[in-house]
C-alpha cells in the first residue's frame, strides 16, 4: 500500500509519516515545497505521478486568530485546497482522510458533540474547515473525516511548548478556565489514522485523547508533570480577549471509534507524560 500525506512538516503529518513508515507502508510526505494544495495543477501533477492508494490530508491554515484578518487565504487553503485533493481522489477512485476540528461546532451546552451534529462554526478557521468537510462529503463516497482538538506533538508550535516557554520568564500566568475539551497527542492520533486508512469503515469520526479539562487545568497538569513552579490563575475567555471566538464546549463523543473496531486513545494525562518524556522535560 502507498499513502500520500499532506502537511508533512506539521505536528500530525510528521508523526503520521513516521508511523506509516514503521509499519512498512510506503509513504509519500509532501508539504508546500512539493505540492501547493491551493494550486489544482500542482495537486493533479503530484498525486497523479505518485498514484497513491489513499491520501491523508493534514495540511491546513491553522492560525486561528490570524485567520480573522486573512479570510481569503484561509479559505483558499482549508476549503479550496481540500477540494483540489478530493477531486484527485475521485479521479483515481481512492479514499481520502480529512483532518477537521472541534471548531466546526458553536460550543453551546455541555453535552459531548456527536459526529452527526449540526455544524455552526464561530470563527473563520472553523468555517473554512467545515467548508473543507463539505468539499469531501460532496465529492467522495470513500472518505474519513476525523475531527480533532487541542493538538500537541513534537513538531511545530503547541500549547504545551508555549506554557513551558512562558514559565521561563513569568512567575504568574493567566489561562482560560471556561472552555472545555480534550487534548490530543499527535503520536497517538497517528496510530489511529494509520489503523483507519487500512479499512473501509468510512464516515465522520471524533478522535482526541480521553478525558475532559479546561485550558487552565491543562496548564496546571503540564507544570505539575514537568515539575515547574509557576502560579497559574484562571480567567474567563471574555477576560482573555482573543481575536477569534472559541467554542466553550469542545467535548466530543468518540463512541463511534469503538463501535467500528478502532481503539480509543489513552488519557490526555498519560499522553502528556509520554510527550514530556519524549521532549526531554
Amino acid at each position: 500500500m502507498k499513502v500520500l500525506v499532506t502537511g508533512r512538516n506539521g505536528q500530525l503529518g510528521h508523526d503520521l509519516v513516521n508511523e506509516l513508515t514503521e509499519r512498512g507502508i510506503e509513504v509519500v510526505g509532501v508539504d508546500i515545497e512539493e505540492m501547493d494544495i491551493t494550486d489544482a495543477e500542482s495537486v493533479g501533477r503530484v498525486i497523479g505521478e505518485e498514484a497513491p492508494d489513499a491520501v491523508i490530508h493534514c495540511a491546513a491554515y491553522t492560525a486561528v486568530d490570524a485567520a480573522e484578518d486573512n479570510v481569503e487565504l484561509c479559505r483558499r487553503v482549508n476549503a479550496g485546497g481540500t477540494q483540489n485533493i478530493a477531486d484527485m481522489c475521485k479521479k483515481l477512485d481512492i479514499p481520502m482522510v480529512y483532518i477537521s476540528t472541534d471548531y466546526v461546532f458553536d460550543g453551546e451546552g455541555t453535552r459531548p458533540w456527536e459526529p452527526e451534529d449540526e455544524c455552526k462554526p464561530l470563527n473563520v478557521y472553523g468555517q473554512t474547515k467545515y467548508e473543507g468537510e463539505l468539499a469531501v462529503q460532496n465529492t467522495l463516497e470513500k472518505y474519513f473525516i476525523v475531527r480533532i482538538a487541542w493538538v500537541f506533538g513534537l513538531n511545530g508550535k503547541n500549547f504545551v511548548k508555549t506554557m513551558l516557554k512562558l514559565a521561563e520568564s513569568h512567575d504568574c500566568l493567566t489561562v482560560v478556565n471556561d472552555q472545555f475539551g480534550s487534548p490530543t497527542y499527535t503520536y497517538d492520533l497517528a496510530k489511529l489514522l494509520a489503523d483507519m486508512v487500512l479499512t473501509d469503515k468510512y464516515g465522520v469520526y471524533h478522535a482526541t485523547n480521553e478525558g475532559i479539562c479546561t485550558w487552565y487545568e491543562f496548564a496546571c497538569e503540564i507544570f505539575r508533570q514537568a515539575k515547574v513552579k509557576v502560579e497559574v490563575k484562571p480567567v474567563s475567555a471574555e477576560e482573555y480577549k482573543a481575536k477569534a471566538k472559541r467554542p466553550s464546549n469542545s467535548r466530543m463523543n468518540k463512541d463511534k471509534l469503538e463501535n467500528n473496531g478502532f481503539e480509543r486513545l489513552p488519557s490526555w494525562q498519560d499522553a502528556l507524560g509520554r510527550y514530556l518524556k519524549q521532549t526531554g522535560v
